[in-house]
């Protein structure tokens, strides 16, 4: 058993607690349950939007705080609200790149979205599963916090050009995605802004780094190699592993320094 003063707990959801990009297993949830119920915090922090965490979920956990689009989204008491967005001048200058190498996209407001991307792309499965949304053009959005590119000429050049911008760039490379916040916004800069500094962090991907790297227990699901220098324990992507890690965090909350 290890000692453990953070309570409270943060989770990522795709290739963490969900791996089919529209459920959680029973086995977690049910490891989740005796983690809330053994006095800890539970957050869930997404590169989703808000919208997209509530059907996976599935009205689970009322009292967590839902963190999305990677950090430029927050939820607590079900109010939510952008804690950023990209402004206008930035904004213009990524619709010029994204039309310079022929981009199609996915682009986040705070509850609304638009999309140009292909019907059958992979990601358009996990956009408003819960119908809870509107799609719209781009300029009816009454703020972006999120644009994901789904396929351009070239990835690599626009994902530079976007850092270039000054915007946080995660380049997918397993998806061939593109994911653009705006400024520095992450996850951990959320956590930050809501006075959350002692916490316990799961996650699997880059764009989970700087969430486990200031995490009191680090722990990465799967292989990332980005991850390797962040990750404290490492479990396997697999429902039957995550729950029991996630068991232990209960069983810790008697032990504290």
């Amino acid at each position: 058993m290890f000692n453990l003063r953070a309570r409270t707990v943060v989770f990522d959801i795709d290739g963490t607690l969900c791996f089919d990009g529209r459920t959680i297993d029973e086995g977690i949830l049910a490891a989740l349950g005796e983690c809330e119920r053994a006095g800890h915090h539970l957050v869930f922090a997404s590169a989703r939007p808000v919208r997209d965490l509530l059907p996976v979920l599935n009205g689970a956990f009322a009292s967590a705080t839902l963190i999305g689009g990677n950090g430029s989204l927050v939820s607590a008491g079900g109010q939510v609200r952008a804690r950023a967005a990209f402004d206008p001048a930035g904004l213009r200058a990524l619709l010029e790149a994204a039309g310079r190498y022929e981009a199609t996209y996915l682009a986040d407001g705070p509850w609304d979205y638009a999309y140009t991307g292909p019907v059958d792309h992979p990601i358009r499965s996990r956009v408003d599963q819960g119908d809870l949304a509107r799609r719209v053009d781009l300029t009816e959005l009454p703020e972006v916090v999120k644009f994901l590119v789904v396929g351009a000429s070239d990835m690599t050049e626009l994902a530079e050009t976007g850092r270039r911008l000054g915007l946080t760039v995660n380049h997918h490379l397993d998806e061939a995605i593109i994911d653009f916040a705006p400024g520095s916004t992450t996850k951990w800069e959320a956590l930050a802004s809501m006075e959350i500094r002692e916490y316990v962090a799961f996650g699997n991907d880059i764009n989970d780094f700087d969430l486990l790297r200031n995490a009191e227990r680090a722990v990465r699901v799967g292989a990332h190699p980005s991850l390797d220098d962040v990750a404290q324990v490492t479990v396997a992507a697999d429902p039957v592993a995550v729950a029991a890690e996630i068991s232990l965090l209960a069983q810790a909350a008697g032990v504290v320094v």
